[in-house]
């Protein structure tokens, strides 16, 4: 099984930035225990504060993976070509987000990208990218 990690703007200064919402932990530690947890599957990361970057990414694996797991950052509210990106490939995608964007800014609690996505996990710290990794491996 091959599922793929994708971090959008501003996430890869998770551990520095604004630390009560998002915790202290980096990214990279956090992914490292994903790795040592589940050694039995192919799992890659990725990270861009680039939106074409992201959409390339998704067009790159959307027909060969079997999973991609989603942060897509600030561009969850704004990206139709994000949407458009998920929706165009086979491969399924679940969104997370590490905060409860419904108990954020009112800005934040759209998902364009959602209804594109298998489904949606929110709130759960940097465990929501665990629970989508396990919601392929439970299907």
């Amino acid at each position: 099984m091959k599922i793929l990690l994708i971090n959008g703007p501003n996430l890869n200064l998770l551990g520095k930035r604004e630390k009560g919402i998002y915790g202290e932990t980096s990214f990279e530690t956090y992914y490292n225990g994903l790795v040592t947890k589940y050694s039995g599957i192919d799992l890659a990361y990725y990270q861009s504060n680039v939106e074409g970057e992201l959409i390339n990414k998704i067009h790159e694996v959307g027909f060969s993976y079997d999973g991609i797991v989603i942060n897509a950052g600030a561009y969850t509210h704004t990206s139709v070509a994000l949407r458009d990106a998920i929706a165009a490939v086979n491969t399924p995608v679940v969104e997370v987000h590490i905060s409860n964007i419904l108990t954020r800014e009112s800005f934040r609690h759209e998902s364009i990208i959602g209804p594109a996505c298998k489904g949606s996990i929110m709130g759960f710290g940097l465990d929501s990218y665990r629970l989508g990794i396990e919601s392929f491996l439970e299907n």
